[in-house]
């Protein structure tokens, strides 16, 4: 039988309404803010989460398939669909509290027009129990 370490359940699943303090299981106060975003966006929501006072992300390249379906091209007078779009794809860790605004900056900002449209993108908040800053020894929210 495993052991219980805190806001573990036995099944390994994490209880998000766990308040133990421990090791292996803090109090969540941090999320992993997840979007994705159309390239031509990226400047203005880098922007947006700049004037709100986050800085620190991670950017990367990515492809999906959704509701747009691909798209079809010329190339050399023959046409082809590309089914996987490129997307860049952000990774933002913050506190609790900078949550709602951080995303509000994200939608504002990669939304096409004041509608928004289909491929806009789409925006994923995960529970995160422990951060660690490498070069120094802070770890928890601080870290962030």
């Amino acid at each position: 039988m495993p052991l219980e370490r805190g806001c573990d359940t036995l099944d390994g699943t994490i209880d998000l309404t766990c308040t133990t303090q421990g090791p292996y299981s803090p109090i969540l106060t941090m999320r992993m803010i997840v979007a994705i975003i159309q390239p031509t966006k990226l400047k203005a929501v880098q922007a947006a989460l700049t004037n709100i006072g986050v800085e620190r992300m991670t950017v990367c390249d990515a492809q999906g398939y959704a509701r747009q379906r691909g798209q079809t091209a010329l190339y050399r007078g023959m046409e082809y669909k590309t089914h996987l779009l490129r997307k860049i794809t952000l990774e933002i860790a913050v506190n609790d509290d900078f949550v709602e605004r951080t995303i509000e900056s994200i939608v504002s900002a990669a939304r096409t027009g004041p509608e928004g449209a289909i491929g806009d993108g789409k925006i994923f908040v995960l529970p995160m129990g422990e951060a660690y800053q490498v070069d120094r020894d802070v770890v928890g929210p601080e870290a962030i």
